[in-house]
């Protein structure tokens, strides 16, 4: 039974919210950003940039405070205000040929301790720690944690309902992206959607762990604090972007490695094939078609590997995935690489745009070897977290990717 809760956003003002609303802070190149924020006072990068104002780099602590000293000029420049319902926010997403809509809402921190939401993926603590403190000082969250289920008809019809009215938002961003979002702050609607809800399940974290993990270690801390602490707190929920997962777009991270540990071409080649039937495809660009089939560039030439089935077991979900079987079978007995998220010998690419990359940078020196691998689908990240297990670093790429600003959640 998933708990969320309607809420009343800080949002930017409708005339505003094409320039306030920015992509993660980490997709922006160095160049971007500074044109950005020497350009667009409005951008939500102002907020989250604090020391640019004064030309000084600031961190920890004092960048923590400055951010929230940016924020309250937002609202008191009038730039976002608050909403005086509490309300669910259906957002729509729309580019090429991939469209999604989901709901932006607070979900349970109980929900999280409890399993029903679930994740897939370890998180640092010292990542987890620094986060919670950034938001215990900042007291708003302005990233959602995306998350899906299992498609439910009733839903989709509430929220079909809701979209033949006149969205609140609608605007298109310079990356070709329409985005539209609708206040739903009718407490039949919201009653009914919260209804709905409490016969999912579960909710499965497509992006967003650490986010999870640290509000969830806020909410301990707040309630050390308070004596009069009674689970209602805003501290007890975060926000989420709820999609179904019909509605979601899985990518592959490709794997780039140094050196061959040692290795000649000609000895790397027969360690593989102890694992893989191999077949050498030439210097046409070639991508693997299903399970368990790789694609890997080495020395100018495409090679197909076929997992040798009665050489390997399939011992649980996670023996299943692609990404651990390259891991046991070449990552880490032939190439030498044990920590997938630390050795600076491995490099990872986003599927979706690199395998040409990939060739690149190997044909430049930069790597020795490369391998590409079938995208993982839904059920298998399911799979993984049903069983409470953790899929190796990069092992997906999820769409939708959101934006900053949109919709904020106070503490």
């Amino acid at each position: 039974m998933a708990v969320i809760k309607p809420f009343k956003a800080v949002r930017p003002t409708k005339d505003k919210v094409a320039f306030v609303t920015s992509r993660s802070y980490q997709e922006y190149s160095k160049k971007e950003l500074d044109a950005v924020l020497s350009f667009n006072p409005f951008s939500f990068l102002q907020i989250i940039n604090p020391g640019f104002k004064f030309d000084k780099k600031v961190s920890g602590h004092e960048r923590f405070k400055m951010v929230r000293n940016r924020y309250l000029e937002f609202l008191e420049d009038n730039i976002f205000l608050k909403d005086s319902r509490d309300s669910f926010y259906i957002y729509q997403v729309e580019k090429n040929n991939f469209n999604c809509c989901g709901i932006f809402c607070a979900t349970s921190v109980q929900d999280y301790r409890d399993d029903v939401i679930k994740k897939h993926e370890d998180t640092l603590s010292q990542r987890e720690e620094l986060f919670a403190k950034y938001l215990d000082t900042v007291e708003f969250d302005a990233e959602p944690v995306l998350m899906t289920y299992s498609d439910k008809s009733s839903i989709e019809a509430i929220i079909a309902k809701e979209k033949e009215n006149e969205p609140e938002y609608y605007f298109t961003t310079p990356d070709k992206i329409k985005h539209s979002l609708w206040v739903v702050s009718n407490s039949e609607t919201t009653k009914a959607l919260q209804i709905e809800f409490k016969s999912v399940n579960a909710l499965y974290i497509a992006d967003g762990h650490h986010r999870c993990a640290s509000s969830n270690l806020l909410a301990s801390m707040s309630e050390k604090s308070n004596s009069n602490h009674t689970g209602k707190e805003p501290y007890n929920y975060f926000m989420s972007y709820l999609i179904p997962e019909s509605e979601i777009r899985i990518y592959e991270f490709n794997r780039m490695v140094r050196d061959l540990n040692g290795l000649t071409k000609e000895g790397f080649l027969i360690k593989l094939d102890a694992f893989f039937r191999i077949e050498k495809k030439g210097n046409v660009l070639y991508k693997p078609s299903k399970k368990h089939h790789f694609s890997m560039y080495l020395d100018g030439d495409f090679y197909s590997l076929f997992l040798r089935r009665k050489v390997y077991r399939f011992t649980d979900e996670l023996s299943k995935l692609d990404t651990q079987i390259l891991y046991k079978t070449v990552l880490e007995p032939i190439l030498g690489i044990t920590n997938l998220r630390t050795d600076k010998r491995i490099q990872y690419g986003y599927g979706k745009h690199n395998v040409i990359k990939m060739k690149d940078e190997i044909d430049n020196g930069k790597f020795t070897v490369g391998f590409s691998l079938v995208p993982l689908d839904i059920n298998e990240i399911k799979g993984i977290a049903d069983a409470g297990l953790v899929m190796p670093p990069k092992s997906t790429y999820i769409e939708p990717k959101l934006r900053s600003g949109m919709a904020i959640y106070e503490f």
